[in-house]
């Protein structure tokens, strides 16, 4: 992984924050100014706390560290699921079930669940059932398979959570700390 260049973020339009009507004047620091009533995102500040960031989850990879992957934005979802599988870390990108990270016991009950249900899915016991109970049991595995398909194989806390909206993902950040 390259760091990340001014130019790429750029491209990518990193740049354009919010409309300057919704800012926070803690941000004052880091907007380099406003067009269109939109704020112009300061990159000269960006780039280098963005590259220290990476070089972080860089050392926490390499170490063999797992890091969450947390992103339920729509918008979000789709790539947070992408990236956190080709790495091979956990993901949560449907809806952060409270708890995940402060009652991991009750968490890991649903993934034993889960997986139970993907194994009879897998060796035909579902088709041995009545049309409703195989019916019950598909929807439970398909609702499990969203809420936490992606954490089933991370066996125990995450070291790091990579988070894509703190504010979205509020209650993720409150358990972390």
């Amino acid at each position: 992984m390259a760091a990340v260049s001014m130019r790429d973020m750029l491209q990518a339009g990193v740049h354009f924050g919010h409309q300057t009507r919704f800012w926070n004047p803690k941000m004052r620091p880091f907007i380099f100014g406003a067009r269109n009533k939109i704020h112009i995102i300061n990159l000269e500040q960006t780039v280098p706390a963005f590259n220290q960031a990476l070089e972080m989850v860089r050392q926490l990879s390499a170490k063999g560290n797992k890091v969450l992957f947390v992103g339920t934005k729509r918008a979000a979802q789709k790539l947070v699921k992408e990236q956190a599988e080709r790495c091979g870390m956990p993901y949560v990108s449907h809806r952060w079930l409270g708890g995940m990270l402060t009652n991991y016991k009750t968490i890991r009950s649903s993934i034993r669940r889960y997986r139970e249900l993907e194994e009879q899915s897998r060796d035909g016991t579902f088709d041995k059932l009545t049309k409703k109970e195989a019916l019950t049991r598909t929807r439970m595995m398909e609702k499990l398979e969203r809420s936490i398909g992606g954490i089933k194989d991370m066996g125990g806390l995450p070291d790091a959570l990579l988070v894509i909206d703190v504010d979205h993902e509020r209650i993720a950040v409150q358990e972390a700390n």
